[in-house]
């Protein structure tokens, strides 16, 4: 590259991040004072690429705040209601628990293993394997795009407020809440060719009297050397759950079985 194609880069680069410096005075607010405090140039950029391509039309305050992310409520084009989770790339926590998940996943090879480098690919991940569930019709927020450390997706709630978790939910028909929940497990399985792998009463909302599953970017395919032992924890802590609030569960081998069997009746 010639220093005259240098230079109109740096020029270029120089005047974009003086353009999200005054979008982000013009549109100032508590929620972008916390952004600017949490987050760092290039993630601010990615949400400004986001604003710039019209996938994102306002942002307001956080809705859920983890170790490895955060999601804030906003606005998409057509004044529907959309999820901002935006992965923190300075977490110290992320690579001591998720390289499982990733090195066993034969749709991630040659990884990079700076930090960065994984956030990144994290996000990637749980972008495809909500479009992979969401394809199998397995009730899950629906993908809408994906940059970096930013993924957008259906807010599940109302006017900024998510929908309740399962465990904060007292059921009027609980059985069929097991049933129903099993039913995606097994849509993930056989539709999606995923298990989720972090699956509790802390990962399904409960909206409309149905139940949604989310977070999957420890999702992994069926191949994943692992995918056995996921897919059992993730029914025994489902069959926990229900077994507390007096559902007659399934076994869990039987249950193994209808999920992953090949030609086991389907979960009704």
């Amino acid at each position: 590259m010639s220093l005259k194609d240098r230079l109109r880069k740096k020029l270029e680069r120089e005047e974009k991040t003086y353009e999200t410096e005054q979008l982000m005075k013009e549109k100032r607010s508590e929620e972008y004072e916390v952004l600017e405090e949490v987050f760092d140039k290039s993630t601010l950029m990615t949400i400004y690429d986001f604003m710039n391509d019209g996938v994102i039309k306002e942002i307001y305050g956080v809705v859920n705040s983890g170790k490895e992310s955060r999601i804030y409520w906003g606005i998409g084009p057509n004044n529907e209601e959309i999820a901002i989770k935006i992965f923190l790339t300075v977490s110290a926590e992320f690579r001591k628990g998720r390289l499982p998940y990733i090195i066993g996943d034969p749709r991630f090879k040659n990884v990079r293993k700076n930090l960065r480098s994984l956030v990144f690919l994290w996000a990637q991940k749980e972008y495809k394997n909500l479009s992979l569930a969401y394809d199998a019709k397995v009730r899950v927020p629906r993908p809408i795009a994906i940059k970096n450390n930013v993924l957008i997706m259906e807010f599940i709630g109302r006017n900024g407020v998510s929908a309740p978790l399962l465990k904060e939910v007292e059921l009027k028909n609980p059985e069929r809440m097991y049933h129903l929940i099993i039913l995606h497990v097994k849509r993930l399985y056989r539709g999606a060719g995923l298990v989720h792998g972090d699956l509790s009463e802390y990962n399904v909302m409960v909206w409309r009297g149905r139940p949604v599953l989310f977070d999957f970017s420890q999702a992994v395919p069926i191949e994943h050397p692992s995918s056995e032992q996921f897919l059992m924890r993730d029914l025994e802590n489902i069959n926990r759950f229900f077994s507390k609030i007096g559902v007659n569960v399934v076994d869990v081998g039987d249950l193994y079985r209808m999920v992953a069997g090949e030609h086991e009746a389907a979960v009704r």
